[in-house]
């Protein structure tokens, strides 16, 4: 195997598996709250599960992050299938739709620490293994931050922006829940199109994903330091 493609298949061998696991156990924390909450319409689809098959979005999963990584984006994110959610069956519709809507950001948050606590096994698996463990680990850490940040943008359909519909009230709730039909092509298009814009005209246009970056870089810190890794 020449160089080139050994570094290829070692790049997404310490990538599939953060990937795999940060997005379905986001999906599924969205399921088990909706399901726990009174909502079975979920679980009744099979989404209450560990199995990616069940989460995964070709373009979201699959084709956005290899995008980013290929063109080496300063921030990786991606995205599942969502998880349909029938608010009416809730026990408190508004209420309990933003504790389903944050399980899933919390989960990634609980991902990146356990993740950093699992650094403190490295060493002791063979050297080549524990090189290859690291790298997973690390990963996880920055893409379950990442991650939890992305879908906490206040924009629809992101869990931030259904957040942040419970908590507005309904004069404004409802006009502001009609963006989530055009939610996901504006942040395709916050997100891309200020690097490419930047490379372009030589300024920094990429506000968003300064933001983002530097949120992740101290949540990340925060973490490294409370397990032991600071």
């Amino acid at each position: 195997m020449n160089p080139s493609a050994a570094n290829a298949v070692h790049e997404f061998s310490v990538w599939v598996l953060p990937v795999l696991l940060a997005i379905t156990f986001h999906e599924g924390a969205h399921a088990l709250v909706a399901r726990l909450r009174g909502d079975d319409t979920a679980a009744r689809l099979g989404r209450v599960t560990l199995n990616p098959l069940k989460h995964i979005d070709p373009f979201g999963t699959v084709l956005l992050p290899g995008m980013l990584l290929l063109m080496r984006a300063p921030f990786l994110f991606g995205y599942a299938k969502p998880v349909p959610v029938n608010e009416r069956k809730l026990f408190h519709p508004r209420i309990d739709g933003m504790l389903v809507s944050v399980a899933g950001p919390a989960m990634n948050l609980v991902l990146a620490l356990v993740a950093a606590l699992a650094l403190h096994l490295v060493p002791y698996a063979p050297v080549t293994a524990g090189e290859w463990l690291e790298e997973n680990f690390e990963n996880a850490i920055l893409l379950n931050v990442g991650l939890a940040l992305f879908n906490l943008l206040p924009i629809p359909p992101l869990d931030g922006g259904r957040i942040l519909t419970g908590l507005l009230p309904r004069p404004l709730a409802v006009p502001f829940s009609r963006l989530e039909s055009y939610g996901m092509i504006i942040l395709i298009g916050l997100l891309l199109l200020p690097p490419l814009l930047s490379q372009q005209l030589g300024v920094n246009l990429d506000v968003l994903g300064w933001l983002l970056g530097r949120g992740a870089n101290e949540i990340i810190g925060a973490i490294l330091t409370v397990t032991g890794n600071g």
